[in-house]
């Protein structure tokens, strides 16, 4: 069931006009809690995991750590609440999704995975069907992407009256790392490096911050989402990573293509020059989070290797850009460079 704005009117991209000055949209989102480049809880440029710490008693914020006996682990956890009321078994599929994606980036195979539900009440019909639809996500994500589940059900605690806080689902994912030496990052790695999508972007904004943060429109559908896709590109990707045909791997998630893009390349300070889809509006290509997709740096040498592989996976995948020395340039326009971008501290 489409969601409603607060006119009470079914969400559509066409109620957005696009915007013409992309430039006031992204200065703008960068005040997003969600968004924002560097703050107390959220700092892009924080160096990604680095092979000498895993070794540490220090948990990478990765969610990497070494084992005594060696072995390299990887976890993740992430929570959701978005139309858990409304299509729960299509909201558990994404967030398990998003966090084994996450974590297929990293070069790490998702094993097994946990699931809680928070501000439910069993003893309600809605409740009832939450957790219901909730557990028949979790195992069909869980049989997708050869997942184990840790309990068959999902756990949930009992709220007689969850008031304002809305049910929110919270996973918990465990995978290993086969060969340390195969670890990558989402960090641009080098300058002039081309810059892949794996995937297919969508004229789609729904429950994007864009959207969210700054129409100020909070309710809306579920972003595009196939979990065959999904699937697919977590059997792609490893074999792009034992092969070293990339150096990088990023998943689009918050902000989209943007911001994940800055996420990328603010720990080396690296910028990128793209060129966006003349078929699809500038704000879904830029900002929209439809599931599925992947940014990867490709250098020059391995770009045919690159193709080769992704033309036998038969999934769909296009050219963005390259990274740049700093300066961030979207279709030939310069809008400047990321160090200028990243709060002094």
């Amino acid at each position: 069931m489409p969601k409603k704005t607060n006119n009470n009117k079914p969400f559509s991209i066409n109620q957005i006009k696009e915007p013409k000055n992309i430039k006031d949209v992204i200065y703008n989102l960068m005040a997003d809690p969600n968004l924002a480049p560097v703050n107390y809880f959220n700092d892009f440029s924080e160096k990604g995991c680095e092979m000498e710490n895993l070794a540490s008693d220090d948990t990478d914020e990765t969610g990497a750590f070494s084992t005594d006996d060696g072995q390299i682990m990887a976890m993740t956890t992430h929570a959701y609440h978005h139309h858990l009321e409304e299509d729960p078994k299509t909201a558990t599929e994404i967030l398990i999704s998003r966090a084994a994606r996450r974590m297929v980036c990293f070069g790490a195979k998702p094993i097994v995975v946990s699931a809680f539900l928070y501000h439910i009440s069993v003893a309600n019909p809605n409740g009832q069907t939450i957790a219901a639809e909730s557990k028949k996500g979790l195992e069909n994500a869980c049989k997708n992407f050869g997942l184990k589940v840790s309990d068959r059900k999902i756990r949930f605690d009992y709220a007689s009256d969850y008031g304002p806080i809305p049910p929110t689902l919270i996973i918990s994912m465990m995978g290993s790392v086969k060969n340390k030496d195969k670890i990558i990052t989402r960090n641009l790695k080098t300058k002039g490096n081309n810059i892949f999508v794996i995937g297919k972007s969508h004229e789609d904004i729904n429950s994007s911050e864009y959207l969210d943060f700054y129409h100020e429109i909070p309710n809306s559908p579920l972003p595009v989402f196939d979990i065959k896709t999904e699937a697919l590109i977590q059997q792609v990707l490893p074999h792009l990573i034992d092969e070293n045909i990339i150096t990088s791997a990023s998943p689009v998630g918050k902000g989209g293509l943007f911001f994940s893009l800055m996420r990328a390349g603010m720990p080396s300070e690296l910028g990128f020059d793209i060129t966006t889809d003349a078929e699809i509006r500038i704000d879904s290509f830029l900002f929209g989070e439809s599931m599925g997709r992947i940014i990867v740096g490709v250098p020059e040498k391995n770009i045919d290797k690159f193709i080769d592989v992704m033309k036998e996976s038969k999934l769909p995948f296009f050219i963005l850009g390259h990274t740049t020395k700093g300066e961030i340039r979207i279709d030939d326009e310069s809008f400047g460079f990321i160090d200028k971008m990243i709060s002094e501290k």
